[in-house]
C-alpha cells in the first residue's frame, strides 16, 4: 500500500534547485521522479484491482443491469481520496527515501 503520511493532496510551488541538487540534472530529477510515479500507479492499480476482483460474481454478464456494492463504492472512493502518484513520488525523492542508480555510460 502507498504511504501518504506528509504528501500534499494538492499542488505546492517547488524551488526547482531542490529537485537539481541530488543528481546535478533537472531532468535526471524529474526522470527519476517519473519513472517512481509510474511504480507507485502500477501499483495502486494492481491493488485496487484485486479489491475490486472480490466483487465480481459468477452471473451471466450480458445483463444491462448493474448492481451497486456499498463496500466497493467505499474502496473506490478511498483510492481517489489518496494523493497523486506523482506527489507521493516527489516527496519520497525530496526526503532522500528513494534509491537510484545511473546506467553507466557506455565508453
Amino acid at each position: 500500500m502507498i504511504t501518504t503520511k506528509n504528501v500534499p493532496n494538492n499542488t505546492v510551488t517547488r524551488d526547482l534547485s531542490e529537485f537539481a541538487a541530488p543528481t546535478g540534472n533537472i531532468y535526471e530529477s524529474v526522470s527519476i521522479i517519473a519513472k517512481r510515479a509510474n511504480q507507485l500507479s502500477i501499483a495502486e492499480k494492481k491493488e485496487l484491482y484485486q479489491k475490486l476482483e472480490e466483487f465480481k460474481d459468477s452471473r451471466d454478464n450480458s445483463m444491462e443491469e448493474e448492481f451497486e456494492n456499498r463496500e466497493q463504492i467505499e474502496i473506490s472512493k478511498y483510492y481517489e481520496s489518496l494523493p497523486k502518484t506523482t506527489l507521493v513520488a516527489i516527496s519520497e525523492f525530496q526526503n532522500g527515501e528513494l534509491d537510484y542508480r545511473m546506467a553507466e555510460e557506455e565508453a
